[in-house]
C-alpha cells in the first residue's frame, strides 16, 4: 500500500503517490515532521498525510489574535492548558490534526506521560478552533470539525472569516450557526472566554 501526500497550495490541495512507499508508522510520521519544521502536516485517520504551506501573514496574524485571547484567559482560568496552530494531536481514530488553537483540561493533559506530552500527544483537546484560510474548503473543514466531535472534543468553533459566520460545534448536536457575532461565547465549557471577533474579521 502506498502513502499518498496531499499537498495544499494556495488554492487547492493536490496528491502526490508514493507507491513504493508503506504508510508511514507513528514513529516514522513524527521523524518526518521533525525533518520538515517549516511546513505544518497532518496525518488522516487511513494515513493519509496533509502538507500545508506556512500561513500567509494576514491568517498567521488573526491566528495570533485568537490564540493570544485563547491563552490570556486560560492563564487568568488556571484549569487548563492552551496551545497554538503548531500543536498536533493524536486522535483517538489515529488522525493528527493540528487546530489553530485549543484548550485542554489540566487533569486529563497531565495524565499523559511525559513522552506522551513531548510527541504528538495521544488525546483530543477539550475545545478547538479553526479558520478557514483562502485554501480551505468549508466542506473539508466540516468534515474535520465532525471528526473532533466524534473524537472527544467538546467544543469546536469553525470560523468562516469569507461569510463572516461561525459554526459551534458540540457532540451529538447539529452545529449552530452564528451570522457576523461580535464575540462567541465559550460558556459552559470554557466558563468565562469570550472570543472577540474584531481582529478575527
Amino acid at each position: 500500500m502506498a502513502t499518498t501526500l496531499l499537498i495544499q497550495t494556495e488554492k487547492t490541495p493536490f496528491a502526490v503517490s508514493l507507491p513504493t512507499i508503506a504508510p508511514m508508522t507513528r514513529d516514522e510520521f513524527y521523524a518526518f515532521c521533525q525533518a520538515n519544521r517549516d511546513l505544518r502536516i497532518e496525518r488522516t485517520a487511513t494515513g493519509e498525510v496533509i502538507i500545508m504551506p506556512p500561513a500567509f501573514s494576514d491568517t498567521g496574524n488573526r491566528n495570533f489574535n485568537l490564540a493570544l485571547q485563547l491563552g490570556i484567559w486560560a492563564e487568568q482560568d488556571g484549569t487548563g492548558l492552551g496551545f497554538d496552530s503548531s500543536a498536533g494531536f493524536t486522535l483517538p481514530n489515529g488522525a493528527t490534526r493540528s487546530p489553530d488553537a485549543s484548550w485542554i483540561e489540566a487533569e486529563r493533559w497531565n495524565a499523559l506521560t511525559e513522552a506522551e506530552q513531548a510527541s504528538f500527544a495521544p488525546i483530543s483537546p477539550d475545545f478547538i478552533i479553526e479558520l478557514r484560510s483562502a485554501s480551505d474548503t468549508l466542506q473539508g473543514l466540516q468534515d474535520k470539525m465532525q471528526e473532533y466531535m466524534d473524537n472527544g472534543v467538546l467544543l469546536g468553533w469553525l470560523i468562516d472569516r469569507k461569510n463572516r459566520q461561525v459554526y459551534v460545534y458540540r457532540p451529538n448536536r447539529e452545529p449552530q450557526v452564528l451570522e457576523n457575532p461580535v464575540r462567541v461565547s465559550g460558556d459552559p465549557e470554557l466558563p468565562g472566554f469570550s472570543l472577540q471577533m474584531a481582529k478575527v474579521w
